[in-house]
């Protein structure tokens, strides 16, 4: 009888301890799949979007210095408005595009002309005159390249400084900020 007992006790035992390497096991294989699964998003996301900081004012009081700026990556179709990331002195920058291929840009009366016609821009803040060096006007904006402007037009260096900007030399189209000044 003894011995019978301690065999019912080692069976109890053993289907305690495959209950409980079964529960690890089950446990486990989650974990492991949901790391795969938020892996994946994660790069995806890095791969489809990015989030830069600006240290800069140039497209104040749309975004400020401080600023986290999200961008879709995919898209590099621009139109006119459009708020895009670009690389400027080794810094990842917001612009506003004014002119598309095909567009010309010039500068009267401290105004943004497009195509002969005088530009109502809401969004811009001060004169906006054309630099003393840099581009000359007017100009045409070739093919693949678009043309920006800071929003802060008194204080932005942008293409009326460095003239032009490939579409293939940029990140992406601003769809979000996230206001962080004074953190």
């Amino acid at each position: 009888m003894n011995f019978q007992n301690r065999t019912k006790e080692h069976q109890q035992e053993t289907q305690k301890v495959g209950k409980k390497s079964s529960l690890l096991s089950a446990v486990l294989g989650i974990v492991y799949e949901v790391s795969v699964i938020v892996l994946i998003c994660l790069v995806a996301y890095i791969a489809v979007f990015g989030v830069c900081r600006l240290h800069d004012e140039s497209m104040s009081p749309s975004v400020k210095d401080g600023d986290l700026v999200a961008f879709y990556r995919l898209d590099k179709e621009y139109a006119v408005q459009d708020a895009i990331v670009i690389r400027q002195d080794g810094e990842l920058v917001v612009r506003r595009v004014v002119a598309v291929a095909g567009d010309t840009v010039d500068f009267k009366d401290g105004r943004l002309v497009l195509n002969g016609i005088p530009q109502a821009e809401s969004y811009a803040f001060g004169s906006t005159e054309q630099f003393t060096t840099g581009v000359t006007f007017p100009l045409t904006v070739p093919k693949d390249e678009v043309f920006l402007l800071g929003d802060a037009r008194e204080q932005a260096k942008d293409s009326r400084l460095y003239g032009c900007v490939p579409i293939k030399d940029t990140y992406g189209t601003v769809v979000m900020v996230f206001r962080r000044r004074g953190i």
